[in-house]
């Protein structure tokens, strides 16, 4: 005899695969149509293609000739007519056309990604604004601040928006070049097409048209590790 968990379960799948054929009538392509899970509320433009094991939910609604890849979560996001996201988790937030997100980004609650905006690997947005063409490509975190069009964020850029008590919010104004392995001590604000050099930690508001860097100078001490006796042994 079957269990009423089972039953329960069933019902489940059948109307799972309800919703995805609907999607699929109405011209959404589907990798594998019965490892997408789309709740009812979903909208999904004609010509997107769902990937396996995609999760959406909520009040989410997708544009046309999107993709949206394998693994990806959804929840209660707007995504405009050709964007790309794989693999990656959107909660809360908006993305604009032809933005590539992914794969392993994570765009958390309140943020705005404009149109053709790159959001790379392992690159998390949370409550902030991110203008168009602006391109964030691998390991860096945006947190409650205001980027805008055309800004490059290097490799490990960090906006530090928290002192342990409150959280502050920051600037970086259109076309400026933010170099790998910088710090945004937030509140601060950067001007447009302003530079800051790889390594610096920005403590001060930043001129448009400026270069800041704010490193310490390097030194070379010859032969310390021979004196200090710490070499390996072949």
């Amino acid at each position: 005899m079957e269990s009423e968990a089972m039953k329960k379960y069933k019902a489940q799948e059948a109307k799972r695969v309800e919703i995805n054929l609907r999607h699929l009538e109405n011209g959404v392509e589907f990798v594998d149509l019965y490892t997408a899970y789309i709740e009812e509320e979903v909208e999904i433009g004609r010509g997107t293609v769902i990937g396996p094991c995609v999760t959406l939910k909520g009040n989410t609604v997708i544009g046309e000739n999107c993709i949206i890849g394998q693994n990806s979560r959804v929840e209660n996001c707007r995504i405009a007519d050709g964007a790309e996201i794989q693999s990656s988790v959107l909660l809360d937030s908006s993305v604009g056309e032809e933005t590539k997100v992914g794969p392993f980004a994570y765009v958390r609650p309140g943020s705005r990604v404009g149109a053709h905006c790159k959001v790379g690997d392992f690159v998390e947005i949370k409550n902030s604004a991110f203008g168009d063409g602006s391109k964030a490509s691998h390991l860096t975190y945006i947190g409650d601040s205001d980027v805008g069009s055309g800004v490059n964020l290097g490799c490990g850029v960090v906006f530090v928006n928290y002192d342990g008590t409150n959280k502050y919010r920051s600037t970086v104004e259109d076309g400026a070049f933010i170099g790998c392995n910088s710090n945004l001590v937030s509140p601060v604000t950067v001007g447009a097409g302003a530079y800051i050099g790889a390594g610096s930690t920005v403590t001060e508001d930043v001129e448009a048209d400026a270069l800041y860097v704010a490193r310490a100078r390097g030194v070379t001490k010859e032969g310390w590790v021979s004196r200090k006796g710490i070499l390996k042994k072949k």
